[in-house]
Protein backbone atom coordinates (compact mmCIF):
# COMPACT_ATOMS: atom_id res chain seq x y z
CA UNK A 1 0.00 0.00 0.00
CA UNK A 2 1.40 3.25 -1.08
CA UNK A 3 2.40 5.95 1.05
CA UNK A 4 -0.14 8.02 -0.27
CA UNK A 5 -2.95 5.87 -0.24
CA UNK A 6 -2.34 5.11 3.91
CA UNK A 7 -2.40 8.87 3.91
CA UNK A 8 -6.04 9.00 2.05
CA UNK A 9 -7.44 6.75 3.82
CA UNK A 10 -6.14 7.66 7.38
CA UNK A 11 -7.43 11.25 6.73
CA UNK A 12 -10.99 9.05 6.19
CA UNK A 13 -10.87 7.21 8.68
CA UNK A 14 -10.31 9.76 11.37
CA UNK A 15 -13.46 11.41 10.11
CA UNK A 16 -15.41 7.91 11.31
CA UNK A 17 -13.91 7.45 14.47
CA UNK A 18 -14.84 11.61 15.35
CA UNK A 19 -18.61 10.39 13.73
CA UNK A 20 -18.66 7.13 15.26
CA UNK A 21 -17.67 9.27 19.04
CA UNK A 22 -20.75 11.67 18.43
CA UNK A 23 -23.14 9.10 17.05
CA UNK A 24 -21.85 7.58 20.77
CA UNK A 25 -22.87 10.48 22.42
CA UNK A 26 -26.38 11.23 20.95
CA UNK A 27 -27.63 7.47 21.11
CA UNK A 28 -26.74 8.18 25.19
CA UNK A 29 -28.13 11.09 24.91
CA UNK A 30 -31.47 9.95 23.18
CA UNK A 31 -31.29 7.26 25.98
CA UNK A 32 -31.51 9.52 28.90
CA UNK A 33 -34.55 11.80 27.03
CA UNK A 34 -36.34 7.77 26.93
CA UNK A 35 -35.43 7.42 30.86
CA UNK A 36 -37.29 11.03 31.21
CA UNK A 37 -40.38 10.14 29.58
CA UNK A 38 -40.61 7.57 32.15
CA UNK A 39 -39.89 9.86 34.88
CA UNK A 40 -42.34 12.11 33.49
CA UNK A 41 -45.04 9.53 33.40
CA UNK A 42 -44.06 8.17 37.09
CA UNK A 43 -44.26 11.53 38.31
CA UNK A 44 -47.89 12.07 36.63
CA UNK A 45 -49.07 9.17 37.81
CA UNK A 46 -49.57 7.81 34.24
CA UNK A 47 -49.53 3.88 34.49
CA UNK A 48 -49.96 3.16 30.77
CA UNK A 49 -47.61 1.14 28.71
CA UNK A 50 -44.84 2.20 27.23
CA UNK A 51 -44.28 0.85 23.65
CA UNK A 52 -46.39 3.48 21.79
CA UNK A 53 -46.71 1.94 18.55
CA UNK A 54 -48.04 5.02 16.83
CA UNK A 55 -45.70 7.08 18.12
CA UNK A 56 -42.63 4.68 17.13
CA UNK A 57 -44.66 4.59 13.43
CA UNK A 58 -44.46 8.16 12.99
CA UNK A 59 -41.09 8.43 14.14
CA UNK A 60 -39.84 5.64 11.50
CA UNK A 61 -42.21 7.55 9.01
CA UNK A 62 -40.54 10.78 9.36
CA UNK A 63 -36.86 9.73 9.49
CA UNK A 64 -37.32 7.89 6.45
CA UNK A 65 -38.68 11.06 4.42
CA UNK A 66 -35.98 13.29 5.81
CA UNK A 67 -33.53 10.37 4.75
CA UNK A 68 -31.38 11.88 2.01
CA UNK A 69 -29.22 8.54 1.15
CA UNK A 70 -26.97 6.89 0.50
CA UNK A 71 -28.56 4.34 3.21
CA UNK A 72 -31.88 2.52 1.67
CA UNK A 73 -35.11 3.49 3.77
CA UNK A 74 -35.16 0.11 5.30
CA UNK A 75 -31.51 0.45 6.62
CA UNK A 76 -33.02 3.39 8.73
CA UNK A 77 -35.55 1.56 9.58
CA UNK A 78 -33.75 -1.27 11.45
CA UNK A 79 -31.33 0.96 12.54
CA UNK A 80 -33.66 3.31 14.81
CA UNK A 81 -35.98 0.32 15.74
CA UNK A 82 -33.24 -0.96 16.83
CA UNK A 83 -32.38 2.13 19.18
CA UNK A 84 -35.96 2.53 19.83
CA UNK A 85 -35.86 -1.48 20.99
CA UNK A 86 -32.78 -0.27 23.94
CA UNK A 87 -34.36 2.73 25.13
CA UNK A 88 -37.29 0.84 25.82
CA UNK A 89 -35.57 -1.96 27.87
CA UNK A 90 -34.14 0.81 29.94
CA UNK A 91 -37.89 0.74 31.48
CA UNK A 92 -38.65 -2.68 30.99
CA UNK A 93 -37.96 -5.08 28.83
CA UNK A 94 -40.57 -6.14 26.54
CA UNK A 95 -41.59 -10.07 26.78
CA UNK A 96 -42.76 -10.71 23.29
CA UNK A 97 -44.76 -14.28 22.43
CA UNK A 98 -44.22 -15.97 19.00
CA UNK A 99 -44.53 -19.32 17.87
CA UNK A 100 -41.38 -21.45 17.93
CA UNK A 101 -38.74 -22.88 18.52
CA UNK A 102 -35.90 -20.24 17.73
CA UNK A 103 -35.07 -19.91 14.55
CA UNK A 104 -38.60 -19.97 12.23
CA UNK A 105 -39.95 -16.54 10.38
CA UNK A 106 -42.14 -15.41 13.67
CA UNK A 107 -38.96 -15.08 15.62
CA UNK A 108 -37.59 -12.62 12.48
CA UNK A 109 -40.84 -11.12 12.74
CA UNK A 110 -40.99 -10.50 16.33
CA UNK A 111 -37.82 -9.06 16.03
CA UNK A 112 -37.84 -7.07 13.22
CA UNK A 113 -40.93 -5.13 15.04
CA UNK A 114 -39.43 -5.04 18.39
CA UNK A 115 -35.33 -5.26 18.06
CA UNK A 116 -33.05 -7.21 19.63
CA UNK A 117 -33.11 -5.60 23.34
CA UNK A 118 -36.90 -7.49 23.77
CA UNK A 119 -37.08 -10.93 25.60
CA UNK A 120 -38.49 -13.40 23.33
CA UNK A 121 -40.60 -16.34 24.57
CA UNK A 122 -40.93 -18.96 21.88
CA UNK A 123 -44.02 -20.95 22.46
CA UNK A 124 -45.29 -24.34 21.41
CA UNK A 125 -48.21 -23.10 19.74
CA UNK A 126 -50.38 -20.47 18.35
CA UNK A 127 -52.76 -21.32 21.27
CA UNK A 128 -49.78 -20.94 23.58
CA UNK A 129 -48.64 -17.60 22.22
CA UNK A 130 -52.12 -16.01 22.86
CA UNK A 131 -52.31 -17.66 26.22
CA UNK A 132 -49.18 -16.35 27.21
CA UNK A 133 -50.26 -12.72 26.76
CA UNK A 134 -53.92 -13.36 28.16
CA UNK A 135 -52.18 -14.65 31.28
CA UNK A 136 -49.82 -11.43 32.13
CA UNK A 137 -46.51 -13.34 31.18
CA UNK A 138 -45.70 -11.85 28.08
CA UNK A 139 -46.66 -7.96 27.16
CA UNK A 140 -47.35 -8.71 23.42
CA UNK A 141 -47.64 -11.40 20.90
CA UNK A 142 -46.69 -11.88 17.27
CA UNK A 143 -48.59 -14.35 15.24
CA UNK A 144 -49.07 -15.04 11.33
CA UNK A 145 -52.18 -14.18 9.96
CA UNK A 146 -51.51 -14.66 6.34
CA UNK A 147 -49.47 -15.40 3.12
CA UNK A 148 -48.97 -13.82 -0.19
CA UNK A 149 -48.84 -17.06 -1.64
CA UNK A 150 -50.43 -19.77 0.73
CA UNK A 151 -53.61 -17.42 2.00
CA UNK A 152 -54.95 -17.39 5.66
CA UNK A 153 -53.70 -19.10 8.84
CA UNK A 154 -56.54 -20.73 9.93
CA UNK A 155 -55.86 -20.78 13.63
CA UNK A 156 -55.02 -17.41 14.16
CA UNK A 157 -58.42 -16.02 12.86
CA UNK A 158 -60.18 -18.58 14.57
CA UNK A 159 -58.30 -17.33 17.75
CA UNK A 160 -59.00 -13.80 17.06
CA UNK A 161 -62.94 -14.30 17.43
CA UNK A 162 -62.56 -15.65 21.10
CA UNK A 163 -59.64 -13.23 22.36
CA UNK A 164 -59.69 -10.68 24.20
CA UNK A 165 -56.43 -9.21 23.15
CA UNK A 166 -56.23 -6.24 20.40
CA UNK A 167 -54.16 -5.86 17.50
CA UNK A 168 -51.81 -3.04 17.98
CA UNK A 169 -49.60 -3.48 14.89
CA UNK A 170 -48.76 -4.99 11.88
CA UNK A 171 -45.61 -6.83 10.32
CA UNK A 172 -44.49 -7.40 6.85
CA UNK A 173 -42.04 -10.10 6.34
CA UNK A 174 -40.48 -11.24 2.99
CA UNK A 175 -40.27 -14.92 2.78
CA UNK A 176 -36.95 -15.83 1.53
CA UNK A 177 -36.49 -19.90 1.42
CA UNK A 178 -33.27 -21.91 1.35
CA UNK A 179 -32.32 -25.59 1.28
CA UNK A 180 -29.86 -25.78 4.32
CA UNK A 181 -27.61 -28.78 4.62
CA UNK A 182 -24.36 -29.98 5.53
CA UNK A 183 -23.86 -31.67 2.43
CA UNK A 184 -22.28 -30.32 -0.93
CA UNK A 185 -24.15 -31.97 -3.72
CA UNK A 186 -28.02 -32.30 -4.42
CA UNK A 187 -27.32 -35.81 -5.67
CA UNK A 188 -26.39 -36.53 -1.70
CA UNK A 189 -29.85 -35.56 -0.58
CA UNK A 190 -32.72 -37.97 -0.11
CA UNK A 191 -34.59 -36.13 2.63
CA UNK A 192 -36.30 -32.81 2.60
CA UNK A 193 -37.64 -31.69 6.27
CA UNK A 194 -39.48 -28.24 6.58
CA UNK A 195 -42.98 -26.98 7.55
CA UNK A 196 -45.42 -28.12 5.29
CA UNK A 197 -46.47 -24.62 4.02
CA UNK A 198 -42.75 -24.42 3.15
CA UNK A 199 -42.75 -26.97 1.28
CA UNK A 200 -45.85 -25.80 -0.45
CA UNK A 201 -43.85 -22.49 -0.98
CA UNK A 202 -40.99 -24.02 -2.96
CA UNK A 203 -43.39 -27.00 -4.50
CA UNK A 204 -41.81 -26.28 -8.18
CA UNK A 205 -38.18 -25.97 -7.35
CA UNK A 206 -38.27 -29.29 -5.38
CA UNK A 207 -39.80 -30.95 -8.45
CA UNK A 208 -37.19 -29.38 -10.83
CA UNK A 209 -33.81 -29.86 -8.43
CA UNK A 210 -34.80 -32.72 -5.82
CA UNK A 211 -37.98 -34.63 -7.31
CA UNK A 212 -36.31 -38.00 -5.85
CA UNK A 213 -35.86 -36.78 -2.55
CA UNK A 214 -38.79 -37.53 0.34
CA UNK A 215 -40.36 -34.36 1.68
CA UNK A 216 -41.16 -34.63 5.55
CA UNK A 217 -43.50 -32.20 6.92
CA UNK A 218 -42.57 -31.27 10.43
CA UNK A 219 -43.53 -28.59 12.99
CA UNK A 220 -41.49 -25.96 12.21
CA UNK A 221 -38.73 -24.64 10.02
CA UNK A 222 -36.20 -24.14 12.72
CA UNK A 223 -37.49 -27.93 13.91
CA UNK A 224 -36.36 -28.94 10.15
CA UNK A 225 -33.30 -27.24 10.15
CA UNK A 226 -32.12 -29.48 13.38
CA UNK A 227 -32.73 -32.64 12.04
CA UNK A 228 -30.51 -31.71 8.79
CA UNK A 229 -27.76 -30.25 10.80
CA UNK A 230 -27.93 -34.16 12.33
CA UNK A 231 -28.51 -36.36 9.87
CA UNK A 232 -26.61 -37.21 6.95
CA UNK A 233 -28.48 -36.98 3.28
CA UNK A 234 -30.90 -34.66 4.23
CA UNK A 235 -31.63 -31.00 4.38
CA UNK A 236 -34.08 -28.25 5.80
CA UNK A 237 -36.50 -25.11 3.78
CA UNK A 238 -35.73 -22.88 5.81
CA UNK A 239 -34.97 -19.00 6.20
CA UNK A 240 -31.20 -17.08 7.72
CA UNK A 241 -32.37 -17.42 11.29
CA UNK A 242 -32.50 -21.55 11.29
CA UNK A 243 -29.42 -21.13 8.95
CA UNK A 244 -27.46 -19.57 11.49
CA UNK A 245 -29.02 -20.92 15.12
CA UNK A 246 -27.64 -24.58 13.71
CA UNK A 247 -24.61 -23.73 11.76
CA UNK A 248 -26.01 -25.12 8.56
CA UNK A 249 -24.61 -23.98 4.78
CA UNK A 250 -26.85 -22.40 2.34
CA UNK A 251 -26.27 -25.01 -0.59
CA UNK A 252 -29.10 -23.28 -2.60
CA UNK A 253 -30.87 -19.83 -1.67
CA UNK A 254 -34.29 -18.04 -2.69
CA UNK A 255 -35.51 -21.21 -3.44
CA UNK A 256 -38.75 -20.07 -2.71
CA UNK A 257 -41.61 -20.38 -6.16
CA UNK A 258 -43.07 -17.02 -5.82
CA UNK A 259 -40.27 -14.23 -5.84
CA UNK A 260 -42.98 -11.46 -3.59
CA UNK A 261 -43.36 -14.46 -1.59
CA UNK A 262 -44.33 -12.21 1.78
CA UNK A 263 -46.20 -13.27 5.15
CA UNK A 264 -48.26 -10.86 7.12
CA UNK A 265 -47.92 -10.61 11.21
CA UNK A 266 -49.96 -9.70 13.80
CA UNK A 267 -49.18 -7.73 16.95
CA UNK A 268 -51.50 -8.57 19.73
CA UNK A 269 -51.29 -6.82 22.95
CA UNK A 270 -53.76 -5.62 25.94
CA UNK A 271 -54.76 -2.34 23.90
CA UNK A 272 -54.29 -0.49 20.81
CA UNK A 273 -52.71 2.42 18.83
CA UNK A 274 -53.74 5.61 18.66
CA UNK A 275 -53.99 7.25 15.44
CA UNK A 276 -50.49 7.59 13.17
CA UNK A 277 -51.68 9.35 10.24
CA UNK A 278 -51.60 6.30 8.00
CA UNK A 279 -53.50 3.21 10.03
CA UNK A 280 -55.58 -0.21 9.57
CA UNK A 281 -58.60 -0.97 11.59
CA UNK A 282 -59.73 -4.61 11.63
CA UNK A 283 -63.10 -6.49 12.79
CA UNK A 284 -64.91 -9.78 12.65
CA UNK A 285 -68.89 -9.45 11.92
CA UNK A 286 -71.43 -11.62 10.74
CA UNK A 287 -74.47 -11.20 8.19
CA UNK A 288 -77.72 -12.31 8.73
CA UNK A 289 -78.30 -15.34 6.53
CA UNK A 290 -80.44 -13.66 3.52
CA UNK A 291 -80.27 -12.84 -0.01
CA UNK A 292 -78.22 -9.52 -0.01
CA UNK A 293 -76.77 -9.14 3.29
CA UNK A 294 -73.28 -8.77 2.71
CA UNK A 295 -74.01 -6.00 0.30
CA UNK A 296 -76.15 -4.61 2.48
CA UNK A 297 -73.72 -4.99 5.41
CA UNK A 298 -70.48 -3.64 3.86
CA UNK A 299 -72.40 -0.35 2.29
CA UNK A 300 -71.95 1.86 5.61
CA UNK A 301 -68.35 1.85 4.29
CA UNK A 302 -68.82 3.04 0.62
CA UNK A 303 -71.64 5.22 1.89
CA UNK A 304 -68.83 7.12 4.41
CA UNK A 305 -65.60 6.96 2.31
CA UNK A 306 -63.68 4.44 3.67
CA UNK A 307 -61.75 1.95 1.60
CA UNK A 308 -61.92 -2.06 2.52
CA UNK A 309 -58.57 -3.65 1.99
CA UNK A 310 -59.41 -7.48 3.33
CA UNK A 311 -62.62 -9.45 3.28
CA UNK A 312 -62.05 -13.08 3.97
CA UNK A 313 -64.87 -15.40 5.44
CA UNK A 314 -64.51 -18.82 8.32
CA UNK A 315 -66.93 -20.81 9.02
CA UNK A 316 -68.87 -19.40 12.35
CA UNK A 317 -67.60 -22.83 14.46
CA UNK A 318 -71.01 -22.65 16.39
CA UNK A 319 -73.20 -23.16 13.55
CA UNK A 320 -73.35 -25.70 10.72
CA UNK A 321 -73.18 -23.60 7.39
CA UNK A 322 -72.41 -20.23 9.01
CA UNK A 323 -69.64 -17.30 8.39
CA UNK A 324 -68.14 -15.27 10.31
CA UNK A 325 -66.20 -12.18 7.85
CA UNK A 326 -62.76 -10.59 8.69
CA UNK A 327 -62.69 -7.26 7.38
CA UNK A 328 -59.47 -4.85 7.68
CA UNK A 329 -60.27 -1.30 6.35
CA UNK A 330 -58.03 2.08 6.15
CA UNK A 331 -58.30 4.40 8.86
CA UNK A 332 -58.41 4.42 12.60
CA UNK A 333 -61.62 3.81 14.44
CA UNK A 334 -61.22 7.62 15.69
CA UNK A 335 -61.28 9.40 12.24
CA UNK A 336 -64.60 10.54 11.80
CA UNK A 337 -65.64 8.53 8.44
CA UNK A 338 -64.34 5.29 9.83
CA UNK A 339 -66.35 6.09 13.23
CA UNK A 340 -69.51 6.39 11.52
CA UNK A 341 -68.94 3.25 9.34
CA UNK A 342 -68.51 1.25 12.07
CA UNK A 343 -71.39 2.80 13.75
CA UNK A 344 -74.03 1.83 10.81
CA UNK A 345 -72.19 -1.37 10.84
CA UNK A 346 -72.90 -2.26 14.38
CA UNK A 347 -76.24 -1.90 13.90
CA UNK A 348 -76.41 -3.42 10.89
CA UNK A 349 -74.32 -6.84 11.70
CA UNK A 350 -75.82 -9.34 13.59
CA UNK A 351 -72.43 -9.66 15.36
CA UNK A 352 -69.33 -7.11 15.21
CA UNK A 353 -66.40 -7.44 16.77
CA UNK A 354 -63.32 -4.63 16.32
CA UNK A 355 -60.41 -6.29 16.85
CA UNK A 356 -58.04 -3.31 16.74
CA UNK A 357 -57.04 0.07 15.01
CA UNK A 358 -53.12 0.36 14.57
CA UNK A 359 -50.43 1.75 12.18
CA UNK A 360 -49.40 0.43 8.43
CA UNK A 361 -45.99 -1.49 8.79
CA UNK A 362 -43.36 0.26 8.40
CA UNK A 363 -40.61 -1.03 6.12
Amino acid sequence: MSDELQKALAGVRTEIDGIDAELLRLLNQRARCAQKVGEIKAEHGDAGYIYRPEREAQVLRRLQEQNPGPLLGENITFFFREVMSACLSLEQPLGIAFLGPLGTFSESAATKHFGHAARLLPQSSIDDVFREVESGHAQYAVVPVENSTEGAVGRTMDLLLGTQLKICGEVVLRIHQNLLTNETDLNNITRVYSHAQSLAQCHEWLNRMLPNAQRISVGSNAQAAQKASEEAGTAAIAGEAAAARYSLPRLAENIEDEPNNTTRFLVLGRHDAGPSGRDKTSLIMSAPNRTGALHELLLPLSTSGVSMSRLESRPARNALWEYVFYVDVEGHRDDAPVKAALDELGRRAAYMKILGSYPVAVY
